[in-house]
């Protein structure tokens, strides 16, 4: 039983070669599948995750079914990624030409029709995210746009920008003044 779990059918080189591979394979896939597939997904998005896991596990495992070669691949999974994200994080070409750019989705309160068409974005979801964020709809944004990790970024109207929780600490702050004046000015009056 022992032997079964700790014996590695393939050479570890080849495991690890295995692991790069399939992950080089999965960026671009997801890459080519755009930042829709990242900003919101769906039911069907989910079983294509759930799937594709079950279709690259035997390029990943070769016929090594072994404890101590998941674990090698899974170390393999996790070292790629810590060293793909610090790379991202120390150079701009690398993580724009991986991640991609913002697109503009809304533009002085209009949808960018074109920009949405080819995200594959429904308009639900673009309103959505215009409601979470600003309380309001699309004609109140100055700009939106959704960045490559899928999220959107939405710059109200000046005008229609509401208060931040910096305004309410001081509009606090000045009625705690006049409260403490008023106190002082019966107290002197009295």
């Amino acid at each position: 039983m022992w032997h079964d779990m700790l014996t590695i059918e393939i050479p570890v080189v080849e495991k690890i070669l295995r692991t790069v591979l399939v992950y080089a394979v999965m960026v671009v896939l997801f890459r080519l599948s755009g930042k829709r597939g990242l900003a919101s997904m769906n039911t069907f998005d989910f079983v294509v995750v759930f799937l594709l896991s079950n279709v690259v596990q035997n390029a990943i495992i070769g016929s090594d079914y072994s404890l101590l070669g998941g674990a090698v691949g899974a170390a393999t999974l996790v070292a790629v990624n810590a060293l793909v994200n610090r790379w991202l994080a120390a150079d701009a070409r690398a993580a724009r030409l991986l991640e991609g750019s913002p697109t503009t989705v809304i533009r002085d309160g209009r949808v960018v029709r074109r920009a949405i068409r080819r995200l594959g974005l429904r308009s639900g979801e673009l309103q959505q995210a215009v409601r979470l964020q600003t309380g309001g709809s699309v004609d109140g944004v100055e700009r939106g746009s959704l960045e490559p990790d899928g999220r959107f970024v939405i710059v109200p109207v000046p005008a229609t920008a509401h208060a931040t929780r910096a305004d309410l600490d001081r509009v606090i702050e000045r009625l705690e003044a006049i409260e403490e004046l008023l106190r002082s000015g019966k107290r002197g009056g009295a």
